[in-house]
């Protein structure tokens, strides 16, 4: 099985604009009827009846998580609350969580994305899905659980977490894929290697990774480690979950489909909010094309990445190149702009260095300083112990990260195990010290 569905995944792109403009005036008919999207075309002058066409798009005012907080908790759903089946949230630990609420429309056709992204990263009915996504409030498990289920798997709830139980599963129901974040794989392989165990005496063949950018440093780990192959699915509760995009197991490094015919993508300019071509860098936004219990017109997501259409692709949809990260999230260090990712990248040329770091930011005086923690392979770190060389090594990666990234770096060289796992969840790989200053 190549696709789940393979007429809407190969929709000729004319087609393809023909139901996504159908699909956003039927929207905009329902948005209108929210008092919150009613005020705000009323605030900001927008005739929605002049939007005829998807490039029309641009016309329209942004959705921000702040407008979600402000309608917290129900204020943004469109339908009645009988008619939500499921509620899900965000973490909320920086005040309320953003609330997401589904009827059965939504749950279908998060089952149908879900389901096309598993065939995207190499799941075939009958597999077994060892499903490490925590389940709960947060959209990964329960998003997971129910596309695998529609497409044939045998899903293994197993959630987030508790990695003794998860290396016992994975040795004994011998699941084929696996679901996780990619610090968590890192982390499976990680101590999967450490016991001595096999990659014979597992039976996983693919991984879909996502909730955390990554980069093909971790890519490389993950696969070497557990003897998968390693995708991206990206997603965000508040347009409907894991599953807005895919990564193909048989393009890997291409980008991840976006399947644009439930989610319109646009990217912006950060400062602007014009419009940019494809291939450019900018904010990723999305129109939710047929959720109906709580639509979004629009959203800012924060991340930043790129979009262009692959003429050597197998599907028709656009895709999204790697989160370089989010936009509130970049650092700004003594006037430089930069990603952690961008760091992480460096190292995919350090063999001897792992992909496991940590920046650290605080503040002496009025300066800005950045410790970057990164974890040597055993061989290395016995080959610096043996020679009391770490200082020429560290100060040849700060020179590195000078030239490329355009940052001094206070660089320090870790023996292995020695920066912090995952457990399930998100890895923080930036810890930033400078509000506490």
């Amino acid at each position: 099985m190549k696709f789940f569905n393979l007429e809407i995944e190969t929709l000729p792109i004319e087609k393809l604009r023909k139901l996504q403009s159908e699909r956003l005036q039927d929207l905009l008919g329902r948005l209108d009827k929210i008092p919150f999207y009613h005020d705000l075309f009323d605030s900001s002058g927008t005739d929605i009846s002049r939007i005829q066409h998807i490039q029309d798009i641009h016309l329209l005012p942004f959705t921000r998580k702040s407008d979600l907080r402000d309608n917290y908790p129900f204020g943004l759903f469109a339908v009645p609350m009988e008619e939500i089946i499921r509620i899900h949230a965000s973490s909320g630990t920086t005040g309320k969580p953003t609330v997401v609420g589904y009827n059965r429309n939504d749950l279908e056709v998060f089952d149908e994305v879900v389901a096309r992204s598993l065939v995207a990263a190499g799941a075939q009915p009958g597999m077994r899905l060892h499903n490490a996504y925590g389940y709960g409030l947060f959209t990964g498990g329960l998003g997971l659980h129910g596309g695998a289920t529609i497409l044939g798997m045998g899903v293994i709830p197993v959630s987030g977490g508790m990695t003794d139980r998860q290396i016992m599963i994975l040795r004994d129901f011998q699941p084929e894929v696996l679901s996780c974040t990619p610090s968590y794989a890192q982390t499976l392989g990680q101590e999967i290697r450490k016991r001595g165990i096999s990659q014979d005496e597992l039976n996983l063949q693919y991984a879909l990774l996502g909730a955390e950018p990554w980069t093909e440093s971790i890519r490389t780990e993950v696969e070497e480690l557990l003897g998968v192959h390693a995708t991206n699915i990206y997603g965000l509760s508040e347009i409907i979950g894991p599953g807005v995009s895919q990564e193909d197991w048989e393009e890997k490094g291409s980008g991840s489909y976006i399947w644009e015919d439930h989610f319109y993508p646009e990217v912006v300019d950060r400062d602007t909010g014009e419009p940019l071509a494809y291939g450019e860098e900018g904010v990723l936004v999305f129109t939710t094309l047929t959720k109906q219990a709580m639509p979004l017109l629009r959203y800012w997501t924060n991340d930043i990445c790129s979009l262009h259409y692959d003429p050597g692709a197998r599907r028709t949809h656009i895709k999204m190149g790697t989160i370089r990260g989010r936009a509130d999230d970049m650092l700004i260090i003594r006037g430089v702009n930069f990603f952690h990712t961008q760091v992480e990248e460096l190292l995919e040329d350090e063999n001897e260095l792992t992909p496991n770091y940590q920046l650290i930011v605080s503040r002496e005086g009025t300066m800005d300083q950045v410790d970057f923690k990164v974890e040597a392979s055993e061989q290395l770190f016995s080959q610096l112990m043996d020679h009391g060389d770490f200082r020429s090594r560290e100060e040849a990666l700060k020179k590195r990260i000078k030239e490329n990234v355009g940052i001094s770096m206070q660089v320090e060289i870790k023996e292995p195990n020695a920066i912090p796992r995952s457990e399930g969840g998100k890895l923080k790989r930036v810890v930033d010290l400078r509000s506490s200053s």
